[in-house]
This record gives C-alpha cells, sequence and structure tokens, in this order.
C-alpha cells in the first residue's frame, strides 16, 4: 500500500468478485483508501490470482489473503468458487473476495459476536453466507474509519 492507496493487477478469471469488493470497500463514507488498477508507472500492492485445491492447506478454503514482500495475493479457489461447484455462484465468489480486500485493507478475522456483532470479516465464511454479508458491515465500517481516518 503506497500512503492511502492500493493498486492491484488482475490474473483472476473471478471479474465480477473483484469489481464487487472493490466496489463496496469504497462505498459510501469508505473513501480514505483509493483501490485503483494498477498502471503502467505504478506497482502492484495487491494482485488477484486464483488457486484450484481442496487438499493441505486449501481445504475448505474458498480465499486467502497471502501477506508477501512487495506484492500480496488475493487468491480465489476455483475448486470451491467455479461454477457448478460448492459456492460457484456470483453471490458466493462476492462475498469471498470482498472478505479477502478486507485483509488486504489491514483486517484480521474475527471470531467473536456470531449474531451480536456480523463482520465481513468472521473467521467462519457459513456465518458469512448465512447472515448474507456481502459488503462491509457496520462494525466494519467503525473498524475501518478507526483504521483509515
Amino acid at each position: 500500500m503506497d500512503g492511502t492507496e492500493v493498486a492491484w493487477d488482475d490474473e483472476s478469471k473471478f471479474d465480477d468478485a473483484r469489481k464487487h469488493a472493490v466496489k463496496v470497500w469504497t462505498a459510501g463514507t469508505l473513501r480514505q483508501v483509493r483501490i485503483v488498477q494498477d498502471g503502467a508507472t505504478s506497482y502492484a500492492d495487491v494482485e488477484w490470482r486464483d488457486a484450484d485445491s481442496t487438499s493441505g492447506q486449501w481445504r475448505d478454503v474458498y480465499g486467502k489473503w497471502a501477506a508477501r514482500h512487495g506484492t500480496d495475493h488475493l487468491l480465489l479457489n476455483r475448486a470451491y468458487l467455479d461454477t457448478g461447484k460448492r459456492y460457484g455462484k456470483d453471490e458466493h465468489r462476492r462475498r469471498v473476495a470482498a472478505h479477502e480486500l478486507g485483509h488486504a485493507l489491514g483486517f484480521c478475522h474475527k471470531a467473536y459476536g456470531y449474531g451480536m456483532h456480523p463482520s465481513l470479516l468472521w473467521a467462519a465464511y457459513d456465518h458469512i453466507a448465512g447472515k448474507r454479508l456481502d459488503g462491509p458491515t457496520e462494525n466494519d465500517i467503525k473498524a475501518y474509519h478507526a483504521l483509515w481516518g
């Protein structure tokens, strides 16, 4: 991240999910961090990529934020998110992408408050999907402003 700008590069087949994630994390009062496409004269802070595995570290993992020196990776797992797979619909891909972009913005998993304090950053995807959370909740927005102003 360069100050308050996140430049992204895209090597994922899930463009709709990426667009949704950027939209929900820059909507309303969430304007302190600019999320822009990487250009010829800039360096990508995050790169959207696809994974395709159900074994090892990817068992029941639909997406992942991987911090790296230089460019972080936001990975979407085709093994679960491709059409015809367990979560192979736009609504799930969008939720997973928005959740992972939340990590890139500096937010960790929230393992508390299931039901009482909704968060797009809940650790358990089933809770996010069960509440149909498609973007930052009121709690996430408060955390965003606490971190970014």
